[in-house]
């Protein structure tokens, strides 16, 4: 009990100690430093103002991107040109890669690889061999290898401009489809152009910058569906002729209940050797964006 009192003795003093320290400390004052020879005391409390330039004064970008120190904290974004709010940027940016796949499917020539491949893989008859992981990365890396001078084409004219601020937000818009444009034009048939110009009751169209962009996108992807399928069948004629030769010797030999597909399948992958069937393939399909 005693050395319980003593515990309780010696915390009260030393409170009490702590106490006293904080009661009789002197109060001290912080002033920011002297900027541009103001006196540090009158920071906060003088008419004078300490921005380097006034708002509005700017004449170019590089202007912008300047600190102009004033007497409340404002914060920018990097790079900007006073057009489009950070947070609205942001968001234009996250909606753009949500869109990407979709926009890489139809303005680019995914569509016309992905179906001319997946005909192929058809026709041998081979079920899953190569697979779609595999059908896919050949897709995205054919499509890659076709459009990289149209990427590189609007990384020059849009996207570099654009970030060094000599041009807005609207021309880098403009300039940066304008490659995207002539690419599905030059694929795009003329008849589907017309079907859909005549759906959205669009007239007097003669030029290609005339014809607006939700028509010519839903034009180009019926092109390309077409023009795939004209592959597919041209890529189905040799392996048809294996198929119906084999079937026509198993009737004669009476082996009617042997599947024809089994024995056709290893002549199918055979013959798709001995022509350098890959090379065939995939080289024509690339051939025909240029």
């Amino acid at each position: 009990m005693k050395s319980f009192i003593n515990k309780r003795i010696v915390k009260s003093i030393c409170l009490l100690f702590i106490v006293g320290i904080l009661c009789i400390a002197q109060k001290s004052t912080v002033y920011a430093t002297s900027i541009g020879g103001i006196d540090s005391n009158l920071t906060g409390t003088t008419d004078t103002q300490t921005n380097i330039k006034d708002p509005g004064t700017d004449e170019t970008p590089e202007d912008l991107k300047e600190l102009n120190v004033a007497n409340n904290l404002t914060i920018t974004y990097n790079n900007g040109n006073g057009e489009v709010a950070g947070a609205l940027r942001i968001l234009i940016t996250l909606t753009a890669i949500a869109l990407a796949p979709i926009m890489l499917m139809v303005l680019t020539s995914f569509t016309r690889i992905i179906i001319v491949l997946h005909f192929t893989r058809t026709a041998l008859n081979t079920q899953t061999a190569p697979p779609n992981q595999i059908l896919i990365a050949i897709a995205l890396f054919l499509t890659f290898f076709i459009m990289s001078p149209i990427f590189a084409q609007i990384n020059t004219e849009a996207i570099q401009p654009f970030d060094r601020g000599e041009i807005t937000q609207e021309e880098a818009l403009e300039k940066g489809l304008e490659p995207l444009r002539q690419f599905m034009y030059k694929q795009t048939q003329a008849k589907d152009v017309k079907m859909f110009l005549e759906i959205a009751g669009t007239e007097n169209v003669t030029e290609l910058k005339d014809i607006p962009t939700t028509v010519l996108v839903p034009s180009f992807v019926v092109s390309e569906l077409r023009t795939a399928f004209i592959i597919g069948f041209l890529i189905y004629i040799p392996f048809i002729v294996i198929d119906m030769v084999v079937a026509s010797t198993l009737m004669s030999m009476g082996m009617m209940m042997l599947p024809p597909t089994t024995i056709s399948m290893p002549f199918k992958i055979l013959l798709f050797i001995m022509a350098d069937g890959w090379n065939l393939v995939i080289g024509s399909l690339v051939r025909t964006f240029y």
